[in-house]
């Protein structure tokens, strides 16, 4: 099965894909950019906790309206904790307008009695606000036939004064409006009766709303459910914070102060939210974001969900939450308390993708920290900051993927039309018989493809030579041995013939033709052999001029009917060559000169430097080059002599002075001279 073609159009639609990185890279730098928010506003943040535990800490009874709080020891009872309400409070026994306030509940631990009850508090003003839910079977209502003093179910309210308790009691003989009575000998200036409230009948119990001015508290408050059986002289039982029969202080009544609530005006902001905490944890004031909800931004809802999503961190925590009410949980609260500013960050619990960030600072009172400060902000503040710059981001990613994509796509079918024109060049420029039907065309593209197609061109110029040269060869070889076959034959012919007296002659002439057929074989596998010499050659450095003064005398003893001589203004000149081969290439060259030359003609070798190269040159009188054969000359099988004498050539001596200058990585060319007329052959060797 043939695999799927993977064109070149494909490959780079598949780099295309490569241009996804640029939304990458903005994402990191995007995240970079939320650190460094994010940095900026826990910054913030911890200087806005540190001013408000200064302002908070500068007098206790801001944070304490009983400073003895401070170093009260740890109570095993639980303390009644009073969130701070704007809205009025009806006295009306009905739940509705508390739901928002979290209760405390309180049972017996004797299952068999069913006496239970929760509690919730509020402050308005300077009164504190009860609503009590007893569950009761079975609810008895004072009697006052009975007796002036309760005898019916109850709450007994202590209080703490000047050191001293006070306790009030809170009966009614019937559901609606009541107040309370001094349980025990009256604290000057305190009147019972404005603790006051409504008792209202619930399925199964009955459920008390009451109004306490603060005042008669002293910070402490303790209370308790008395409920009487129906059954005569069964004992009563009891239920609340405290117990009938205790003598000591009632547990603290933990509130947001006046005082409090003054000192934290100030720093209300339209995102921020301040809580202040006792030594003990308890949130005892909070400054609640002037505006609910998060920062309004412009962007596109899906963009800052995806925005979001990509910032998002998944391990991050989630805001603690204590088992009591009103105790914050936080772990900065406990570095605060222990007197270590700390910054925190949560997962806001409304949604996957937002942060909550927080930060907590010791309230010190000289050298006792007495409480915290937590300042927290949503994350969205800074990153609504950021939602126009990553959708400008993603905008011009996403409009650089598709500039970028289409270019590539287009740029890769210019290419493969251009592949493809060469690829069909290549198919027609050579017929089905293998030979070479047309020109290739050249492409004049200054790129690899344009160069790939003028290598083409030129591999099947060279080809063209070649099938030119084995067309053509048969013809030279037939015209060069049918002169030596001829003499042998009519040699032969003659020695037949029994004319004795020529036997000699006729001899001498067959050994003639089969010596010149034998110096044309030779001259054919010269080139061959020489490719063998030249890979069994190392190039060495040597001196050109040496070498071509021993050439030169040795040319002039060979060749006594020319004057060879060597010009050259250069004393030295270190080459990197092969001196055999390089004496062979003069040979060639030499002897070709002398054949092109008259006699007492002159034949001059030269030395020169062109471009950091050694340039050899032998120079000869003679005809000149036609101009028809000047890109030719060094090709085998190629000759332009016109007269014939008994030497062979078969116009391999150039071709053979080529191979050695290519071995040397050189060049090798012919040019006409004018004055006088002639030929001058030049190669160039590297220097050393």
């Amino acid at each position: 099965m043939e695999g799927l073609k993977f064109s070149l159009r494909r490959q780079l639609i598949l780099v295309s894909l490569l241009l996804l990185s640029l939304p990458w890279a903005g994402c990191q730098f995007i995240r970079e950019m939320e650190g460094a928010l994010r940095q900026g506003q826990e910054q913030g943040l911890q200087a806005t906790a540190e001013a408000v535990a200064a302002v908070v800490g500068a007098e206790q009874k801001t944070l304490y309206p009983d400073p003895a709080r401070i170093t009260s020891p740890a109570d095993t009872r639980p303390p009644v904790y009073a969130l701070p309400s704007a809205q009025y409070v009806p006295l009306d026994g009905y739940a509705e307008g508390w739901e928002d306030v979290p209760k405390t509940s309180l049972s017996n631990p004797d299952l068999s009695m069913p006496l239970a009850l929760s509690y919730r508090a509020v402050t308005r003003g300077s009164n504190l606000y009860l609503l009590i839910q007893v569950k009761d079977p079975e609810v008895i209502y004072h009697n006052p036939g009975l007796s002036r003093e309760p005898n019916g179910d109850r709450l007994i309210l202590r209080t703490w004064q000047d050191g001293k308790r006070q306790e009030y009691v809170i009966a009614t003989a019937a559901p609606g409006n009541l107040r309370a009575r001094a349980a025990n000998r009256r604290w000057r200036g305190n009147d019972p009766g404005r603790i006051q409230g409504y008792w209202q009948d619930a399925v199964g119990g009955y459920t008390l709303e009451l109004e306490i001015p603060l005042a008669y508290t002293g910070e402490r408050l303790g209370f308790y459910i008395v409920n009487k059986s129906g059954k005569e002289n069964a004992p009563f039982e009891t239920l609340g914070n405290i117990s009938a029969l205790e003598t000591s202080a009632p547990p603290w009544l933990i509130y947001t102060s006046a005082a409090l609530l003054d000192s934290l005006a100030p720093f209300s902001h339209a995102t921020r939210e301040i809580q202040v905490t006792d030594n003990r944890r308890w949130r005892v004031g909070e400054l609640k974001p002037i505006a609910a909800g998060s920062a309004n931004s412009d962007t596109f809802w899906l963009l800052r969900w995806v925005y979001r999503s990509i910032l998002a961190e998944n391990d991050l925590p989630s805001v603690p939450v204590a088992g009591n009410p009103g105790k914050l949980a936080k772990q900065s609260v406990a570095s605060a308390l222990a007197g270590v500013h700390s910054s925190s960050r949560y997962r806001a619990a409304a949604s996957q993708t937002r942060t909550l960030l927080a930060a907590a600072s010791p309230i010190f009172h000289g050298e006792r920290v007495i409480g915290s400060v937590i300042v927290s902000q949503s994350g969205e503040q800074y990153l609504s900051l950021t939602d126009q710059a990553f959708s400008r981001l993603l905008g011009y990613s996403l409009l650089a993927i598709g500039i970028g994509a289409m270019g590539l796509l287009a740029y890769a079918t210019l290419l493969s039309i251009r592949i493809r024109r060469l690829s069909d060049a290549a198919s027609k420029v050579i017929d089905t018989e293998g030979a070479i039907a047309g020109e290739f065309p050249r492409s004049r593209a200054q790129d690899e493809i344009g160069e790939l197609s003028r290598h083409y061109a030129d591999l099947l110029e060279k080809l063209r030579e070649y099938n030119e040269y084995l067309r053509t060869l048969s013809r030279k070889l037939s015209h060069e041995l049918r002169t030596p076959i001829a003499i042998i034959q009519s040699s032969l012919e003659n020695l037949e013939q029994g004319n004795t007296e020529k036997t000699d002659i006729y001899l001498e002439r067959a050994r003639g033709g089969l010596s010149r057929l034998n110096r044309m074989l030779n001259a054919m596998s010269e080139a061959s052999r020489l490719e063998e010499s030249i890979r069994n050659n190392q190039t060495v450095a040597f001196d050109l001029v040496t070498l071509l003064r021993e050439m030169c005398a040795a040319y002039s003893d060979l060749y006594s009917t020319n004057a060879v001589t060597l010009n050259t203004s250069q004393e030295q000149a270190l080459a990197w060559a092969a001196p055999e081969l390089l004496a062979q290439a003069l040979d060639k060259l030499v002897e070709n000169a002398v054949s092109f030359s008259s006699d007492g003609s002159h034949i001059e070798l030269q030395l020169e430097a062109i471009d950091g190269d050694w340039a050899v040159a032998v120079c000869n009188q003679g005809p000149r080059i036609p101009a028809n054969l000047k890109s030719k000359l060094f090709e085998p099988m190629v000759s332009v002599r016109q007269n014939s004498d008994e030497t062979v050539h078969l116009g391999l001596g150039l071709h053979v002075v080529r191979l050695i200058s290519d071995y040397h990585k050189g060049k090798v060319y012919a040019e006409n001279m004018n004055d006088p007329n002639g030929v001058k052959v030049t190669m160039t060797l590297p220097a050393a």
